[in-house]
């Protein structure tokens, strides 16, 4: 019987098991492109929840998110293009989906703060929580298109052509958005650009 274990990068990694003369299955190439949607949830589902919480802040929401993504993803595989063009739509899926629960929690805080009666605009404890830390709350704080593209960049670490092609958006206006949210992510964290 064969154990998995998964690493942090979001890769699966294969063990042997429990007997000396079980042979060791390798690990599942990194690169290797998903050849069904199954593949490409065991080697990207970590790394695609990642982003999701980074994007949103709760953990909850980037698990419904995802899960949906894959949902839409099962339905659509078969005429993909491409199997490793599963991943990109998969990423892209995962953003608009995280914009979408944004815009739906500004509604529903809109909402709630009329139907309490025009009592400031409190976090609730979910919120409060997901907002522990300098960095996610300054990352929060910039405009989604920066912080699209510092997540892309720096969390899931995708070069500039990657970020452009995910986007739908030229690679100087990726640099560009890079910079300046690097240096508005500077300023509301009280460092100095160098």
């Amino acid at each position: 019987m064969e154990a998995e274990t998964i690493s942090l990068n979001g890769n699966h990694e294969f063990g042997a098991a429990a007997g000396p003369s079980a042979p060791a299955v390798p690990a599942v190439p990194a690169r290797a492109a998903p050849t069904s949607v199954t593949e490409l949830f065991r080697a990207h589902h970590l790394e695609l929840v990642r982003l999701a919480v980074m994007m949103t802040g709760d953990l909850a929401t980037a698990e419904d998110v995802v899960q949906d993504v894959y949902e839409r993803l099962h339905r659509r595989w078969p005429s993909m293009r491409t199997a490793g063009s599963g991943l990109a739509y998969a990423r892209a899926s995962v953003l608009n989906g995280c914009r979408s629960a944004h815009r739906r929690a500004a509604v529903r805080r809109k909402h709630v703060v009329r139907m309490a009666g025009g009592l400031t605009d409190d976090e609730d404890a979910e919120s409060m929580a997901a907002d522990r830390g300098e960095l996610a709350a300054a990352l929060r704080a910039l405009p989604p298109r920066q912080r699209e593209v510092l997540v892309l960049r720096y969390f899931c670490d995708l070069d500039v052509a990657e970020i452009s092609d995910l986007l739908g958006i030229g690679a100087s206006a990726v640099r560009s958005t890079l910079s300046r949210g690097l240096a508005a992510l500077a300023h509301a964290l009280g460092e100095e650009q160098p």
